[in-house]
């Protein structure tokens, strides 16, 4: 017997589907993570993202970098503004402030190279690019990998919230919210 064509009721069925299963992996994804990590049990997972930054490697939560980029192939400098201001660049047509993070925290500009990454942050509505070095990698880590944060620099001290122990390595986590929100962020202007 010949095998049936789908009718235009079938792909409208099909397309309403999947629409539907669209919608639901949205809304779930948009649930507050403190729900989901309660729903993983007591072996909860936490990702991170790992870079350097003044010759320390950190660990920075992958929910609070929101994209991981090349360097912009151009950046507008913008006049009057702090050593570690960058510039300005045009990602897919939106405007991109982008910060030397070592810079900011008073150590030696980032040389930028084929490795040289921008993590992109979000502070209240508004997006901004931090240079690092090179990303290493996303690593998961569980509640019971968390240990007391270690001595740190004076720099990063401010931007640690806690710590998680991996094999001998100890990776502090550098909390982008605790950065956005530090007033010499968030004035580049001198």
């Amino acid at each position: 017997m010949p095998e049936q064509m789908p009718t235009m009721d079938d792909h409208v069925k099909s397309s309403r589907e999947l629409i539907e299963l669209l919608q639901d992996i949205e809304r779930r994804s948009r649930r507050r993570p403190d729900e989901l990590l309660q729903q993983e049990g007591p072996h909860r997972a936490w990702e991170g993202i790992l870079f350097s930054v003044l010759e320390m490697p950190v660990v920075a939560s992958l929910e609070q970098v929101k994209e991981i980029l090349n360097i912009p192939p151009a950046m507008t400098l913008v006049p009057g503004t702090r050593h570690w201001m960058l510039g300005i660049a045009n990602v897919r047509g939106n405007l991109l402030p982008v910060t030397d993070l070592q810079a900011f925290l008073g150590g030696p500009r980032i040389p930028i190279e084929k490795r040289s990454r921008v993590l992109v942050i979000e502070q209240r509505g508004s997006q901004s690019g931090l240079l690092v070095g090179s990303v290493r990698g996303l690593r998961h880590f569980s509640t019971e990998q968390e240990v007391e944060v270690p001595s740190l620099p004076d720099p990063i001290r401010p931007y640690v919230s806690q710590a998680f122990r991996l094999d001998d390595q100890v990776w502090p986590v550098f909390d982008m919210r605790r950065l956005a929100d530090a007033p010499a962020f968030q004035v580049a202007a001198l």
